[in-house]
């Protein structure tokens, strides 16, 4: 996954396809990828126009991105402050279809998930839609484990919208302890924004979680910071999110990094 916030507006290209390690370049050659060979089981971009509203646009397809030249043609004439962006290789035994490919999307909110839940369907999706409010549940497309923990997301949200961070530490807390209880494991790299600020988490309940970096104003995100699993080109000034981190950024306001509490 790769994201960009900041004061100056990038073109979709920029994140997504312009870059020497760009993330199309890592849907097929990635150089860390822990399962798998290729994310090729689709990709979804999603961008904020202030201008307009405080929602999200959102493109997703299930074709590999490569095969995409509509959205090459789109992705350059785009501009936005705001980008969260993302290339699929499906968990095992979960369908390649578009209500499992990110960025997901709900109101003014988009997130993303780097990783899976072992054996998800057969392990912790009913004990987690079984604590989803009504209104969560009633969101929900598909079967995916990262739609389903948006919907856990979206619930710790609801009461305070603005404090993403508290949310998402609940909510990997929450996954956490599912996960213990199952005897399963999770890689749970997560990421979410309401357009302004952007919050991410690295951590797995098994050993180092899936990689993460980010880079403040450098390069063609001068003036705001990206987050990518993988660095997107040779900018001197990418860092390593460590593992059980928090990782928060804004527009104005950098980046910072706070340990995880997990269970």
């Amino acid at each position: 996954m790769a994201a960009y916030v900041g004061e100056r507006r990038i073109p979709l290209s920029a994140l997504v396809l312009e870059s020497g390690h760009s993330l199309l370049v890592q849907s097929y050659a990635p150089r860390e990828m822990r399962s798998g060979v290729v994310n090729a089981d689709g990709f979804g971009v999603g961008w904020y126009a202030p201008e307009v509203d405080g929602e999200p646009a959102v493109y997703r397809s299930v074709r590999p991105i490569w095969t995409d030249r509509s959205f090459a043609s789109i992705a350059p004439r785009v501009l936005s402050p705001t980008v969260f962006a993302a290339v699929r290789s499906a968990t095992p035994g979960l369908p390649a279809e578009e209500s499992g490919v990110p960025p997901f999307a709900s109101g003014r909110h988009l997130f993303m998930h780097n990783g899976a839940v072992e054996d998800f369907r057969r392990s912790a999706m009913r004990r987690l839609r079984d604590t989803l409010s009504d209104e969560s549940y009633a969101g929900l497309l598909g079967v995916s484990d990262s739609e389903t923990i948006f919907a856990c997301l979206l619930d710790r949200l609801r009461d305070s919208p603005e404090d993403l961070a508290g949310a998402l530490r609940e909510t990997a807390a929450h996954l956490f302890r599912t996960c213990a209880e199952l005897g399963v494991e999770a890689t749970l790299n997560l990421a979410v924004t309401d357009g302004e600020t952007m919050v991410f988490t690295r951590c797995s309940t098994d050993g180092p979680g899936n990689s993460l970096y980010f880079l403040e104003d450098a390069g063609t995100f001068r003036e705001g910071v990206a987050v990518a699993s993988e660095p997107l080109d040779e900018t001197s000034g990418w860092r390593e999110v460590p593992d059980r981190h928090l990782l928060s950024a804004g527009r104005s306001t950098g980046a910072a990094l706070e340990p995880l509490d997990l269970p």
